[in-house]
């Protein structure tokens, strides 16, 4: 039986546009475009595990909001059960620490990266919900 990997990953909206990363040389999936994040520690819940992955890989703070999906994805390390949140920054700008690159991109255009596929469900769910909430309101009849 493969190890379980617990991780999360963090939604990062601003001003419409998403933050996403890619992967360094180094370690798995060198290049591959993420949604930041990391392991959730023994006693941390997803959303405090979340919290400080972003301040510790991106040195600045998030408010961590819904959550979108938990999907699992089976690597040849292991499998990972990864858990997204929609997130907000509230202080700093990210920093490179852990990544070579990150691009603010609009939902839209998510698809032109290359992403880890633990991570594709979650672009694929983003898109959707950013398509259906630029639709109109739908009415109710009274």
């Amino acid at each position: 039986m493969k190890k379980q990997i617990n991780v999360v990953g963090a939604v990062i909206v601003r001003e419409g546009l998403i933050l996403c990363a890619q992967r360094g040389p180094d370690g798995a999936l060198p290049g591959m475009w993420e949604f930041p994040g990391g392991k959730i520690e023994a006693g941390e819940t997803p959303r405090d595990a979340l919290a400080r992955e972003i301040t510790e890989e991106l040195q600045c703070e998030v408010a961590v909001g819904e959550l979108i999906t938990t999907t699992s994805h089976e690597y040849d390390f292991g499998v990972v059960a990864l858990t997204t949140f929609y997130c907000e920054l509230i202080s700093s700008t990210p920093a490179l620490t852990e990544h070579t690159e990150v691009v603010w991109l609009p939902s839209a255009e998510l698809s032109s990266l290359d992403w880890a596929p633990a991570d594709i469900p979650a672009v694929e769910l983003i898109a959707d919900v950013t398509t259906r909430k630029s639709a109109p309101p739908a009415t109710l009849a009274t």
